[in-house]
């Protein structure tokens, strides 16, 4: 009786385990395809700013060199398909609390600044996924003057 009862916690805890790691997969990606995206929205991409994603990704998610690097080159497949940004937004809105949307935002406006200049299509960009995340114009405001 224990050992059934046992076995059908662990395959719960086990299933919501997978379930959390394919959320966490999904939100990682959703944020470096934004991230690529805003890099190459000025037509411009340039290795410093492939240098200042692959810190800012292996910092914010704590994954290795390798492992950053592999994230990037994905979003960047996923961002010459990418049609519109909603869906990704969608799944980190769904998904993070106010804090987190606020540090997505506070990612892409350092990816924008990356090359020591922010393009008007950079700047619109990061401005409609602030929107499309709710997060307020005071705090996106904040996180812009903060990334220069």
């Amino acid at each position: 009786m224990f050992k059934k009862l046992f076995d059908d916690i662990m395959g719960r805890i086990s299933a919501e385990d997978a379930a959390a790691d394919e959320r966490d997969a999904a939100i990682r990606m959703a944020t470096a395809v934004l991230m690529v995206d805003v890099a190459l929205v000025d037509s411009s991409f340039e290795e410093v700013e492939f240098e200042r994603m692959l810190r800012l990704v292996k910092n914010h998610f704590g994954l290795s060199t390798q492992a950053a690097a592999e994230l990037i080159n994905a979003a960047n497949a996923e961002v010459d398909e990418l049609v519109s940004v909603h869906e990704f937004t969608e799944l980190l809105h769904k998904h993070l609390n106010d804090d987190e949307k606020a540090r997505v935002v506070e990612l892409l406006w350092s990816t924008a600044y990356a090359d020591g200049d922010l393009d008007k299509y950079e700047n619109s960009l990061v401005l409609k996924v602030s929107d499309l995340l709710n997060v307020s114009e005071d705090v996106v405001m904040r996180l812009k003057r903060e990334a220069r």
